[in-house]
């Protein structure tokens, strides 16, 4: 074992030992990138939902870092939380800067997103604290992922802390991924920071120095792939079936013609995706909304077996 050259990196060395290990900072960052990059289009749709009123969620900067420099850019003012998981105290922390906090909350109220919003230059209210909070939860579920690759961050998140309480929390040192959200409308700007440390990175995503072989598994393939198809959009469709007519009626139909529905054609709507039947509904109505309730999966062997029968 080579000893390290300067007192700095005996620290250094002893304390990476003591709070975890660290990967290659390039695979790291490959990793967090990826991490990143699949959770913002979620991230923007999650915001979007929660506020009604158009906000830009942009990806920043991936890069490695330490856990306490999470609050090394976020001014006086800031809102933070940390998140646990099965295996580690604080498997995430989140720090949200003042000028995101401006903006979310001028969303939130019905602000014109063209004009520029006032910054808050004092202790944070529990309003303010509360946005911030709902912020975080968005993060976090569009960060943790599913399957083996999931973080298992323990959701609901804490609330969010500010003011004295946010500055003097000690955070345990160690490697991490930095990644930085830019939170903006058309005037003003603000960040979202996660610090993620690299020995959970190491025990979830395998961003490890020590996968030299390149090899990879075919659960790990699986749990990549299941990852991504489980956040593909599909589009889905409901169609109601008519009366059994024949060549010749269908032949006679004139334009304008009303064609009546068998009785129980509102029970039997189908819902599918990519000309896969998936699911037997009703048609029905909610307010000025029309519906479609789930009855049962369907199943397409009793469908077979249906068309069999005489009409």
């Amino acid at each position: 074992m080579t000893s390290p050259g300067s007192p700095s990196q005996t620290r250094a060395l002893i304390i990476e030992r003591l709070v975890g290990d660290s990967g290659e900072a390039a695979q790291v960052i490959g990793v967090g990138r990826g991490m990143a990059e699949r959770s913002l289009p979620l991230l923007q749709k999650a915001l979007a939902g929660e506020l009604g009123a158009p906000v830009t969620v942009d990806l920043q900067a991936v890069e490695v870092a330490r856990v306490p420099d999470a609050r090394l850019r976020a001014g006086e003012t800031f809102a933070m939380t940390i998140v646990s998981s099965p295996t580690s105290a604080d498997a995430m922390t989140l720090v949200m800067d003042a000028p995101a906090i401006a903006v979310m909350v001028s969303a939130l109220f019905g602000g014109d997103p063209d004009q520029p919003v006032a910054p808050i230059e004092r202790e944070l209210s529990q309003i303010e604290t509360d946005v911030a909070t709902t912020v975080f939860q968005e993060v976090a579920v569009a960060l943790n992922g599913s399957g083996r690759r999931s973080l298992e961050l323990r959701l609901p998140i804490p609330r969010a802390m500010s003011g004295n309480e946010a500055k003097r929390r000690v955070l345990r040192d160690g490697a991490a991924v930095r990644i930085v959200y830019g939170i903006s409308t058309p005037t003003d700007t603000g960040t979202v920071t996660v610090m993620i440390p690299q020995r959970i990175l190491l025990a979830t995503r395998g961003a490890t120095a020590g996968h030299g072989d390149g090899q990879t598994t075919e659960f790990d393939w699986r749990a990549r792939f299941s990852e991504e198809v489980m956040r593909s959009a599909v589009r889905l469709e409901a169609t109601m079936p008519l009366a059994r007519l024949t060549l010749g009626d269908l032949a006679a139909f004139q334009p304008g013609q009303v064609i009546e529905f068998e009785e129980d054609a509102q029970l039997q709507a189908r819902l599918s995706a990519r000309d896969k039947t998936l699911f037997v509904c009703e048609f029905g109505k909610l307010g000025q909304n029309y519906t479609v309730r789930i009855r049962h999966p369907h199943d397409g062997g009793q469908d077979f077996i249906d068309g069999l029968m005489p009409g």
